[in-house]
């Protein structure tokens, strides 16, 4: 939920391929990559080991380097010999086991050659005579004994949906206008599913619903999604539902409202005590009941289809008209056993906030807003209990959801060491249920300190996808709030953030973070290729789609689907729909008026992803990027892929060293699929030969491919 302007992270290592200006750095760049390691199970086995066990680690060298290789293990650097234990066409393979104790272990390797010494850690390589003392450890690999992330969701297709907005499947439960007052206005109905959203939006309903996403469920198959994402679901008054009313519940207004009055409020009346109809849609047992139940037999059918369901859960904060603290007095009204903590000092919830004065006076509210009143933890240890227990209901049947999507995670409490405990316990309780329940936090910036090992499985993965990308292909940051001239198509730049950025994670918690180019804080990325600054207040609604390009998304849509981690698609991304930052990014799904062409790019990329192994778990190697273009690969033991985006206004021809893929001389790079000037091409070209390691592509101005590396002579 949080709105944060995150900064590109640039690296403090060398290593990457570039257009080296003289013959030394040529020499120098081909010596560090002809190591190669990372901590896929080709190269780390078992990749995710168990307490007490044994685990052999491998490391890869092009053929022609006579080299000695040692691990550095440990804090204290103890050196174990490498051996060899084979070489074929291309590489000598060595390899060391070493046995994991019971806490997390570092590694590095260090390599003596004539050509020269080098350390290689996760970030690459370097020479060891460019080392310092400030050398980062954080980027050594790790192993964390006992710390499994969900084999389903490695690579997972993920689709995000923000319910109100996605399609509407039962008027019924339609919100309605006058119903009752939020934030001291009443709320209203859309008029027209069309409609475009207005700066209040939070008190706007379009009639989304749970039904409408039953019904599009063979549309999401079709599109080859594998994970739904539910933004908020539970009861509360706003159109996001950033602002819970009552976790315990789905709201009846995304679900089934049998028991219900025709009392809206009054015109000009403000006092939800008053207002009948929506105390009777929300705290009626029977739409309770019958709303659970709908969503029950939701999750059922979306598992029933080889789908998975992640729901979000907003912990940090809830909403005024909670239950705990009934500002509005929705529950007094309703007559509840237990008032809550802001109609009575007596209230056996009034330690879950923080009053700041005495009865009935202010509280501390999320970033000071009054309906997002801050959940006090440290002070409340049974509010603790009741959050984990809530969510391990919903991971329970009838419902098994396979993930929770935490809101703002890291500010949970109010200090990170707080905070750090109560994620360690969520984890502990969760996984009891579920072991292959995945737990992904929104974070900005360095994620390290949460996921690795106790804590959270990943997390919405703006440092290492979202923002660079954003970057390299509109030079725009990705609220649409400022422009980065100097970001701009510097291929060089965004593979350095990358690696960087990447190198932060452990391997099986990048496989399976939320990798989107979108979501509902922030300017839908369509309206970023027109690299204008705005909002919805200074720019208004049409100039949020004027001037866009669509190459630049299908390069986008062409990275996302091949690069490691989880490709969350924001609904309606796939249609073609615009909108500037929050609330403007909400518009509904465009039903009858979709742009084909896109949706069928985006079912042709998931369905080239599910048939290449090396796109969903395979190890990965960048290319090198320049003015313009990036490029890199993915590759297993039997499947090597490489995808080239070429952003400038400009054909280009790139010199790529597909050995890094394992790719033999005379390889052929057959095209699986190639973005044009207004579509996408499927026929399977030849692109080019490999020779001596390496193979130039042309590829046009604006355009990306993804393609295959044929060992077939």
């Amino acid at each position: 939920m949080k709105s944060y302007e995150g900064q590109m992270q640039l690296p403090s290592v060398d290593g990457l391929e570039s257009n080296a200006p003289n013959a030394q750095d040529t020499a120098d760049s081909r010596l560090l990559q002809s190591f190669f390691s990372d901590e896929t199970e080709a190269f780390r086995s078992p990749a995710e080991p168990e307490l007490g066990q044994y685990v052999t680690i491998r490391m890869r060298v092009e053929k022609q380097i006579d080299a000695h290789v040692c691990l550095a293990v440990g804090a204290n650097s103890s050196l174990v010999p490498m051996n060899v234990i084979r070489t074929d066409e291309l590489f000598t393979w060595y390899e060391a086991t070493i046995r994991c104790g019971l806490e997390p272990l570092r590694y590095l390797f260090l390599i003596e050659c004539a050509e020269g010494n080098v350390l290689y850690q996760k970030g690459g390589a370097q020479r060891t005579d460019e080392v310092d003392d400030s050398i980062d450890p954080s980027l050594d690999f790790r192993i964390i004994p006992g710390f499994h992330v969900p084999t389903w969701a490695k690579g997972v297709v993920q689709y995000q949906i923000f319910p109100d907005r996605f399609a509407n499947g039962d008027s019924r439960n339609d919100v309605v206008d006058g119903e009752y007052s939020y934030n001291g206005q009443h709320v209203r109905h859309a008029a027209e599913w069309d409609a475009l959203p207005t700066n209040d939006d939070y008190r706007c309903f379009y009639g989304g619903d749970l039904q409408g996403v039953a019904s599009k469920l063979d549309y999401l198959q079709s599109l080859g999604v594998e994970a739904i994402y539910l933004n908020p679901i539970f009861i509360s008054p706003s159109s996001h539902k950033y602002d819970t009313q009552d976790y315990w519940h789905v709201d009846p207004h995304f679900a089934i409202i049998r028991d219900d009055i025709d009392q809206p409020l009054s015109k000009g009346a403000l006092d939800n005590r008053e207002a009948h109809r929506y105390i009777k849609r929300t705290t009626s047992p029977e739409n309770l009941k019958r709303s659970n139940d709908f969503f029950a037999s939701l999750c059922g059918e979306i598992h029933k289809r080889g789908m998975r369901i992640i729901l979000d859960g907003v912990f940090n904060h809830c909403g005024s008209f909670n239950k705990w603290m009934d500002y509005e007095g929705i529950y007094e009204a309703a007559g509840t056993d237990q008032p809550g903590a802001y109609r009575s000092p007596d209230s056996p919830y009034r330690h879950y906030f923080n009053f700041d004065m005495e009865f009935p006076l202010d509280y501390e509210g999320w970033w000071n807003f009054p309906t997002l009143p801050k959940l006090n933890y440290e002070q409340a240890p049974d509010l603790a209990d009741r959050i984990i227990e809530l969510a391990c209901m919903w991971a329970q049947p009838p419902y098994c959801i396979d993930g929770w999507r935490l809101d703002v995670a890291a500010d949970l409490g109010h200090s990170e060491e707080y905070n750090h405990g109560f994620w360690r316990r969520f984890r502990s309780a969760l996984k009891a249920v579920n072991p292959e329940l995945v737990i992904i936090a929104e974070h900005y910036g360095n994620p390290s300190a949460w996921v690795r090992g106790g804590q959270w499985d990943t997390v919405m993965n703006y440092d290492a996808f979202m923002d660079p990308l954003t970057y390299f292909l509109t030079g725009m940051e990705k609220h649409s709030d400022r422009k980065d001239d100097e970001l701009y198509q510097d291929g060089e730049r965004f593979c350095h953030a990358m690696r960087s950025n990447m190198a932060r994670f452990e391997w099986g918690s990048l496989l399976c973070a939320m990798n989107e180019l979108s979501n509902h804080d922030h300017s839908r990325f369509l309206t970023r290729t027109n690299r204008t600054v705005g909002r919805l207040d200074s720019a208004g609604s049409v100039a949020a789609g004027e001037g866009v390009d669509k190459r630049v998304l299908r390069e986008a849509v062409a990275v996302q689907m091949t690069w490691p981690g989880a490709p969350t698609i924001y609904y309606a991304d796939e249609a073609g729909q615009v909108g500037w930052t929050d609330p403007d990014c909400r518009r509904t799904y465009p039903w009858g008026n979709e742009d084909e062409g896109l949706i069928q790019l985006h079912r042709e990329l998931a369905s080239i992803r599910s048939k290449h192994t090396s796109l969903r778990t395979g190890s990965f190697v960048s290319l090198g990027g320049g003015r313009g273009w990036i490029a890199f690969g993915r590759f297993d033991a039997d499947d090597r892929m490489v995808t080239a985006c070429n952003n400038a206004d400009f054909d280009q021809t790139i010199s790529l060293h597909l050995r890094l893929l394992g790719a033999s001389d005379t390889c052929k790079v057959v095209s699986c699929l190639s973005t044009t000037e207004n579509g996408f091409d499927l026929s399977p070209k030849e692109l080019g030969t490999v020779d001596r390691g390496m193979c130039k592509l042309t590829i046009p101005a604006r355009t990306a491919i993804v393609a295959s590396i044929d060992s077939e002579r």
